[in-house]
């Protein structure tokens, strides 16, 4: 028996300038046996997969975002150098994307991702060259050593997904439902939806599927959220602890032909990027996107006004950088600009 294993992470929940975005990643593990819990991608795929971005064998590093960006001011590196060279390998031996060229450009990967053009003119703009850190050469020698390891180990990565929810967006789902969390939520549904339809209606019942969720802040409870989601479905609370929430959603779409209903099992774990492959890489896609839309934010106000510092839009630096912009800038402007949520 298969199984399905999904993560989804975000970057950018908490700034008030630039976009949340919010990453997913599919795998599919051949030797798996219902009942038993996901496994440890990091091991199995130890070959050409680890953790340590300074690891001396040259595996992918592929862990928290945060622990694999390197600071702005970074002077030897480019500070996206690990999370690019990840995301990048990942991306070449992605089954939806490996019959495309790698992206050679900022415009390419975020397509390739499919993320949607936004409409603010501070992310428009000509296309800037990708890799930043690497040649094209380096990307494809790594990118080896990740399908290599993932032959060997029966893994296959069947897909990667980004979306970007600008200022506007941002405000207009916060401001209805009357919370920030509502944002992320909208794009977790769509995700679940996406892995619902595609792998757990599928007509191959010898998989599993089970998705993890970053959880963040102390909520515990999501059953009602799920229900939401899948309002035909039937929603059982596994367990709900302070470090995990877990739940089984079975029904839509009928039944398998052993009489049992459609099933996928839907964990939000506390750090889970740290315990499950897959979060980590969703984690680190939804950094290297956020990050490129930063860049491009960044190039239009800087070239706009004069001796303006870049900003990364989090809540001390972005109210300094509203302060040195607030002679420039519209209200509407600075009403498009600010997250107010």
């Amino acid at each position: 028996m298969a199984l399905v294993y999904c993560g989804i992470d975000e970057a950018g929940y908490g700034p008030l300038l630039g976009p949340l975005c919010v990453g997913a990643s599919i795998f599919k593990v051949d030797d798996w046996c219902e009942g038993d819990e996901a496994p440890d991608l990091w091991r199995v795929l130890k070959q050409g997969v680890c953790r340590a971005s300074n690891d001396r064998q040259r595996r992918i590093a592929i862990d928290d975002s945060k622990k694999l960006k390197l600071a702005n001011g970074s002077t030897t590196r480019h500070p996206l150098h690990h999370l690019e060279r990840g995301v990048l390998a990942c991306l070449a031996v992605c089954e939806e994307q490996e019959e495309e060229a790698a992206p050679v450009s900022d415009i390419a990967f975020l397509r390739s991702m499919s993320v949607s053009d936004a409409c603010e003119a501070w992310y428009q703009g000509p296309p800037r060259a990708m890799p930043l850190s690497f040649t094209p050469g380096e990307i494809a020698i790594a990118a080896n050593t990740l399908r290599v390891a993932l032959l060997w180990a029966g893994v296959r990565l069947l897909g990667m997904r980004a979306e970007a929810v600008t200022e506007a967006a941002f405000n207009q789902i916060a401001e209805a439902a009357q919370t920030k969390a509502a944002v992320t939520e909208s794009v977790i549904a769509r995700y679940l939806s996406e892995v619902w339809e595609r792998f757990a209606c599928a007509e191959d019942e010898r998989s599993g599927v089970r998705v993890v969720c970053d959880r963040q802040g102390g909520r515990v409870q999501y059953a009602q959220s799920l229900s939401r989601m899948f309002p035909e479905a039937v929603v059982t609370v596994v367990g709900e602890t302070t470090s995990q929430s877990v739940y089984d959603i079975a029904g839509v779409g009928g039944v398998r032909s052993d009489g049992r209903a459609r099933r996928m099992r839907v964990s939000f774990r506390v750090e889970a990027e740290a315990a499950h492959l897959p979060v980590a890489l969703a984690s680190m896609l939804a950094k290297l996107t956020r990050e490129l839309m930063m860049a491009r934010f960044n190039l239009y106000w800087c070239g706009r006004i004069p001796e303006l510092k870049p900003t990364a839009g989090y809540a001390l630096d972005a109210r300094r950088w509203l302060n040195d912009v607030r002679e420039f800038i519209t209200a509407d402007e600075r009403r498009s600009l600010v997250r107010r949520a």
